[in-house]
């Protein structure tokens, strides 16, 4: 006779890449299927496989997801041009100009879009974890930032009805090539912006000139992965300039190097900062942002964190540079945009120069402010919304759109929450230096990817925060806010499996919400009971001292630390589960 808890509701379960793979595996067979009679809609989402189905892997994960309602996504690979071209050489009946974007990208955004989803991301509240900062004050860390172009320069309105955007490009040929079009609904914000390729590069030279003329070591922050059209380009420029012109000299002066995504190199710099670098931001909308920070970091420092940090990030939309066209210029020319067949800019650009074109849906934007006053006023949470007014229209949308909220939850005599709207680089400050009791921030797309990264960071580890992806038809997909963990992969691999390094903290605590929703959602009476468990297992273990490495010396008393591998680790929680769980 089985002991096992009978599940009815199918739990969709999307599997990822490397490290992260590995200790997803085991968490699903000593937690799973161990102990639940329960149907898995299982569907790989690695790399490999997105490559292989040329996408449809994804809107399979989706098609799932809208099914059942209920899902946990373990981390998988974006890949960049160095493992795009090995998975190519690996597979040499695929034709890459045949691929679906689908099949190279991130499938993150497409899944977010596909299901309506935005993100919540919060502290796992262990009780023994020691958030102590590091030290800041005096620190010699200097941002540097391009000074025009990007969104600072861009052309950004509101749709003055529902019609059909068109970004036009007009070559030495003088006839308009059509580059892209999508549907724009009444006061949707969309925007155009483009840089300068050869400011780029003649930033690119001042600022490895500026490292080597202050001994300091190079840090470069992009999104290249996402937006490998804009980001991407720079990248590559910048790339190119440091090893054709620079590499030597800074071998020679013993000076390091370091390119890393924008949202983990910024959460690394703040959590871990070296004692004096270069930090290289090219994107001058967030490199303000940033460096605003580091100047409050450098003068008041970072104070102990004493309460929980949640933010809220705008993504069900698909906009903003997430869901943006992006490409080089394919030669000089004028780039214009064009909505129902009115001109309604026009800019010279010369080849190469990177173009973005974006936009984002207004009634998106009010599903998401909705669930962000839900869940303030369901947690009683403070919100701080973070908008850049001053100068961009596209922002704009969104004061609109929160006081229309605000104004509506009134009229239905339901009492909204305490919120405010701040700069981003205020909200940022805040969340970092200054957070309240409870307070939930808000922010865009790209925002709250580096700002949630810094955060958890600052948490303590990527591993112990949880995220947390809700649709407004109610569909939830649980995930670890961590990557597939590359370097331990390469270690576990090294080691014919025998070192296994990997936090499985934030996957244990995401399988537990989601068999917490499933319980919930069934009247499951012994599947709420062991979800409720499973998380209480977690932080026990946490509590008692049983840690894995990277957070060593971040307990609350160090002595009693007993620093495990992943295995043991993973032993320890299940060993701590009630005998009914």
């Amino acid at each position: 006779m089985s002991h096992k808890i009978k599940v009815s509701s199918p739990l969709v379960v999307l599997h990822g890449d490397e490290m992260a793979q590995v200790a997803f595996e085991r968490i699903l067979e000593q937690f799973v299927s161990r102990r639940l009679d329960i149907p898995l809609v299982e569907i790989d989402l690695s790399a490999k496989q997105r490559l292989l189905s040329n996408g449809a892997v994804v809107l399979e994960a989706i098609v799932a997801l809208q099914q059942h309602g209920v899902g946990i996504k373990n981390a998988g690979m974006t890949v960049n041009r160095e493992q795009l071209d090995e998975l190519l050489a690996a597979h040499p009946g695929i034709k890459e100009s045949e691929l679906d974007k689908l099949a190279t990208k991130s499938p993150n955004g497409a899944i977010r879009k596909g299901i309506g989803g935005n993100i919540t991301r919060e502290d796992i509240q262990f009780r023994n974890i020691k958030n102590t900062p590091p030290v800041w004050i005096g620190r010699d860390i200097e941002v540097d930032t391009m000074e025009h172009g990007g969104n600072k320069d861009s052309y950004n309105t509101l749709s003055a009805a529902t019609g059909i955007a068109r970004l036009v490009f007009v070559g030495a040929s003088g006839d308009p090539v059509e580059l892209h079009r999508r549907k724009l609904n009444l006061g949707d914000p969309y925007m155009l912006a483009t840089n300068d390729y050869a400011a780029v590069e003649a930033w690119a030279r001042h600022f490895f000139q500026r490292c080597i003329d202050e001994a300091r070591d190079a840090y470069v922050g992009l999104k290249d992965t996402v937006i490998p059209g804009y980001d991407g380009v720079m990248r590559t420029a910048i790339e190119r300039i440091y090893e054709t012109e620079f590499k030597s000299q800074f071998e020679a002066a013993a000076l390091a190097y370091h390119y890393e995504l924008i949202d983990a190199q910024a959460a690394r710099i703040v959590a871990n900062p070296p004692e004096r670098c270069l930090w290289g931001v090219p994107d001058n909308s967030t490199g303000r942002r940033l460096h605003k920070l580091v100047e409050t970091l450098k003068k008041y420092g970072i104070p102990d964190r004493k309460f929980h940090v949640s933010i809220s990030r705008m993504s069900a939309g698909g906009g903003d540079q997430y869901g943006s066209f992006n490409m080089p210029a394919p030669e000089d020319g004028i780039v214009k945009v064009i909505v129902d067949g009115q001109e309604k800019h026009a800019r010279d650009v010369k080849a190469n120069d990177p173009m973005i074109f974006m936009s984002n849906d207004r009634i998106a934007i009010r599903d998401w402010i909705l669930q962000a006053f839900r869940d303030a006023s369901l947690n009683d949470k403070e919100v701080y919304f973070g908008l850049k007014r001053e100068y961009f229209e596209y922002d704009e949308v969104f004061s609109t759109v929160i006081n229309e909220v605000r104004e509506a939850l009134v009229a239905d005599h339901t009492e909204p929450p305490s919120f405010m709207i701040m700069r981003p680089s205020s909200q940022l400050k805040k969340m970092i230096t200054d957070p309240p009791r409870n307070a939930l921030y808000p922010a865009q797309n790209l925002d709250g990817d580096i700002f949630s990264d810094i955060a958890a960071a600052l948490g303590g580890s990527l591993a112990t925060a949880s995220s947390i992806i809700e649709s407004k038809d109610g569909t939830m997909l649980y995930e670890a806010p961590h990557g597939t963990a590359h370097d331990l992969y390469l270690k576990y691999l090294d080691s014919n499996g025998e070192v296994a390094i990997f936090n499985s903290s934030a996957l244990i605590y995401a399988l537990g919400n989601a068999l917490e929703t499933l319980g919930n959602r069934e009247n499951n009476a012994g599947l709420v009971a062991y979800s409720a468990s499973l998380k209480t297992a977690l932080i026990d273990t946490v509590d008692q001292g049983t840690i894995t490495g990277d957070l060593k010396g971040k307990t609350t008393n160090p002595g009693a630390e007993n620093v495990v591998d992943m295995q043991g680790f993973l032993d320890a929680v299940e060993a701590n589960l009630k005998p009914n769980g």
